[in-house]
């Protein structure tokens, strides 16, 4: 089992890609544009590291998030897919602090799995019919495991949903850290959820 102070990297790919609203899991506190208080990790301590990193997993938007204006939020299909781009920033935490964030985003209910058990099988469905109840792991970097989570479900039997404009601006927020707003605007042109829901004119107002 990995012990509760190593650390491991969690890899965000929506709203947490926007450091100041990830922190709201780490300390607590109200993300700009949620109308929720996230209770934060039992261990505050910031993440030590954080780097940028691609997902080979499609990103799709759906369901309806209470918090953010009852729209959509991202998730990642279960396949990866070649040439499939999903921009992502990876956090280094410890292990009892992911398990903290996988809480949160579950609603705040007690959760227990083995992240070894998740190394060994690439994958853990941990609640089945969870919006988050899925932890995927993703390699390593530097010795540490690299873990992210999403949906149980397949993306292509979901409905697609648009996300709102607070949590869109959120993850655009995260991404101008690293990305200029012509490959952020072009990143989203093909996201599912997105694609065909946002005009040109509305995706370029909430990016330039």
């Amino acid at each position: 089992m990995i012990m509760n102070e190593s650390f491991v990297w969690y890899a965000s790919y929506g709203s947490n890609i926007n450091t100041d609203r990830f922190l709201c899991y780490i300390k607590g506190g109200k993300p700009e544009g949620s109308s929720k208080v996230e209770t934060g990790c039992k261990d505050p301590s910031l993440p030590i590291d954080s780097l940028t990193f691609i997902l080979k997993y499609p990103l799709y938007f759906a369901k309806e998030a209470a918090k953010w204006e009852s729209q959509g939020v991202a998730f990642i299909g279960l396949n990866e897919e070649p040439g499939c781009v999903t921009y992502s920033k990876k956090y280094l935490i410890t292990a009892e602090q992911f398990i903290d964030v996988v809480r949160q985003e579950n609603n705040g209910i007690e959760i227990n799995f083995d992240l070894n058990e998740v190394i060994k099988y690439g994958t853990k469905v941990f609640r089945p019919n969870a919006w988050y109840g899925n932890i995927v792991y993703l390699g390593e970097e530097k010795g540490y495991p690299i873990f992210t989570f999403t949906a149980p479900w397949d993306m292509n039997e979901i409905e697609w949903k648009k996300p709102s404009h607070p949590y869109l601006k959120t993850i655009i927020k995260g991404l101008k850290e690293d990305y200029t707003n012509k490959e952020i605007y072009h990143y989203f042109q093909s996201k599912q959820g997105i694609k065909g829901k946002y005009t040109d004119d509305e995706l370029r107002n909430l990016i330039f």
